[in-house]
């Protein structure tokens, strides 16, 4: 892994209507929806790039995570 990739854990809950919840535990207030699981990653993707645009220089140094890492959980969520 290079120095400029980042790996960060995403959390993705499916919702009471079949639609899945995605969530980024080290970014707080950084999370999507979809309907699909391929639409919430697609979502949660972007949703990650447009949460560190928004950070200083200062806070981008503080963040030590950027790709992402997806694997299935016993409680039937992903990370």
């Amino acid at each position: 892994m290079d120095r400029n990739t980042r790996e960060f854990n995403v959390v993705i809950l499916e919702d009471e209507d079949n639609g899945y919840i995605a969530i980024v535990p080290e970014l707080p207030g950084c999370h999507t929806q979809g309907d699909s699981l391929d639409e919430v990653i697609k979502n949660i993707r972007e949703a990650i790039e447009l949460y560190l645009e928004t950070l200083s220089e200062e806070e981008r140094r503080a963040v030590k995570s950027k790709s992402y890492r997806f694997s299935e959980s016993e409680s039937n969520c992903l990370k």
